[in-house]
């Protein structure tokens, strides 16, 4: 019989600037609502702390909305702004740290995705760089430059409020047809100013809010950036069709201070470009030299589309090719969603070689926080 390849490479350590993890596993954010009126409770806390507990080497925290009216999509969505909210996400980080864990909150805007009259604040409009959503459909007004200004000083502040709490840096969300990929994205982004335009113009938006994060924080606190080709509005949509669209798009990020750019997929082993068998997060390693986390169905047998679509669950499956991958140093972190949140003890089982113990994924596990 063949023997399975060595989990070691995931147990390594890694450092981003001055921040060493004790291995490669990170938990993806992932969005739980269990936050009644955008504070995180007692539960919350002890949710991030199993993970710590049992070996995650980063725990990236589900979305948290920054301090903007037409931010949040829902009241029971965390926020990073306001004394009783930090007060919660500061007992989360101490508890996290207790464990010997990392953490990092993901600093969020949902944009257009916000229905109107949406909670917590029905009478705040979503807002867009043209005003419009995934659909076409207009909702607001395009976002004038003040108002621009107004959220990325919020961004700014988050992330300066995650440095004074003790969190071992940011992820800012760039992904899945949110306000930041809405400028990304040229069926979002009609602008004709300079926030509009070709791809590498469309991250000026990005751009502004990664500065203003780094001055917030200092050259040394870490930003990641979430960033992905597919919307949740269409999935099929991309934002760069080449390696060479890749690089336009990534090239002022990485010149605005991003240090590792969080690459969702939703299947990590698919090819990202023809003729290569390099994932997203491969190539963008390949295009910037920046370290790079990887996501994308991890451990399971099927993509978290069939769960939203269908209902259904997901089996555990081996984790070979993954690791084949990161000892090719493809990439240098892997993001776990949907085996994690119904599995606290998902890396432990791996590195102890228990995978026969290993929880599948159900329907139940989005409504518990395990």
């Amino acid at each position: 019989m063949e023997q399975a390849p060595s989990v070691e490479a995931l147990f390594k350590p890694f450092s981003i600037g001055s921040l060493t993890l004790s291995n490669r596993i990170v938990m993806a954010p992932m969005t739980r609502m269990f936050s009644p009126e955008g504070v995180p409770g007692e539960n919350v806390e002890a949710y991030y702390r199993r993970r710590a507990e049992n070996g995650v080497g980063l725990i990236i925290t589900e979305g948290t909305v920054i301090n903007h009216p037409a931010a949040a999509s829902h009241p029971n969505i965390p926020r990073f702004y306001g004394e009783e909210a930090l007060d919660g996400w500061s007992r989360i980080v101490q508890s996290v740290h207790k464990a010997g864990g990392k953490i990092i909150p993901q600093l969020w805007h949902v944009g257009t995705q916000r229905a109107v009259g949406q909670a917590p604040n029905p009478e705040a409009l979503p807002i867009g760089p043209s005003g419009i959503t995934a659909d076409g459909l207009k909702v607001n007004e395009p976002m004038t430059k003040k108002e621009i200004d107004m959220v990325v000083d919020a961004f700014a502040q988050g992330a300066a409020d995650a440095q004074r709490l003790g969190f071992d840096g940011i992820e800012l969300h760039g992904a899945h047809g949110y306000l930041i990929d809405q400028f990304f994205w040229e069926q979002t982004n009609r602008r004709q100013d300079e926030y509009g335009g070709g791809i590498a113009e469309r991250t000026r938006f990005a751009v502004e809010i990664v500065k203003a994060c780094r001055d917030a924080v200092g050259p040394d606190f870490p930003i990641i950036f979430r960033f992905s080709q597919w919307k949740s509005r269409p999935y099929t949509a991309k934002l760069a069709y080449t390696p060479d669209e890749l690089a336009q798009f990534l090239s002022p990020l990485v010149d605005a201070g991003v240090d590792v750019f969080h690459c969702s997929t939703r299947r990590f082993w698919e090819p990202e470009f023809e003729g290569s068998s390099l994932n997203l997060a491969g190539w963008t390693k390949k295009i910037t030299g920046k370290p790079v986390i990887t996501v994308g169905s991890v451990g399971l047998d099927s993509e978290f589309l069939s769960f939203f679509a269908e209902g259904k669950g997901a089996q555990n499956v081996n984790i070979d090719g993954l690791i084949e991958r990161l000892e090719l140093d493809e990439f240098d972190l892997v993001a776990v969603g949907r085996a994690l949140l119904v599995d606290p003890e998902w890396a432990v089982k791996i590195r102890e070689g228990r995978v026969d113990e290993l929880i599948p994924f159900t329907k139940e596990a989005s409504r518990v926080l395990f």
